[in-house]
């Protein structure tokens, strides 16, 4: 927590979401994003294993690490299209252009901003996931000190 990726993470779905709160425009869209704090617990658990001092080849935190990729690329990797989509259909009609240059430039920069970081994220989710279980079906005992978590942003 804390590192660059974390930091702009928070502060584009701030931007976004205060207009969203402030002036109750796209609320469906809103909603939509929301969706990808699903895989939040598992994000939060994985911070609790570390925390605790588990070692990452732990059956509790290479089953919250597997869970963890899979629902992060569920909620957040596998609804880009359908959301962009979307996006795509609405973004040349009249009703757009009603928003307003502040909201439009709030609801795409920051949409694109968190998307780049979610596909960075699952890039590492998905890195780490399989070095981990790699060496657990290779039959190696992996070393927590040199194995990657599994959702490491500082690696």
């Amino acid at each position: 927590m804390g590192d660059v990726f974390f930091v702009c993470h928070h502060l584009a779905a701030l931007y976004a979401y205060g207009y969203v709160l402030t002036r109750g425009v796209l609320p469906y869209f809103a909603n939509f994003r929301l969706i990808s704090e699903l895989s939040t617990p598992f994000v939060n658990q994985r911070w609790f294993f570390e925390a605790l001092a588990y070692p990452r080849t732990h059956q509790l935190v290479v089953a919250n690490g597997i869970a963890m990729a899979v629902v992060f690329f569920l909620v957040r990797i596998a609804v880009m299209p359908p959301y962009w989509a979307k996006v795509f259909g609405i973004i040349y009609s009249p009703t757009f252009e009603k928003l307003g240059l502040a909201i439009q430039v709030a609801w795409i920069i920051s949409c694109v901003c968190l998307d780049i970081l979610n596909i960075i994220w699952m890039y590492k989710i998905a890195r780490g996931c399989y070095k981990v279980i790699t060496g657990k079906l290779k039959g190696r005992k992996a070393d927590s000190k040199k194995t990657t978590c599994v959702n490491n942003h500082t690696d």
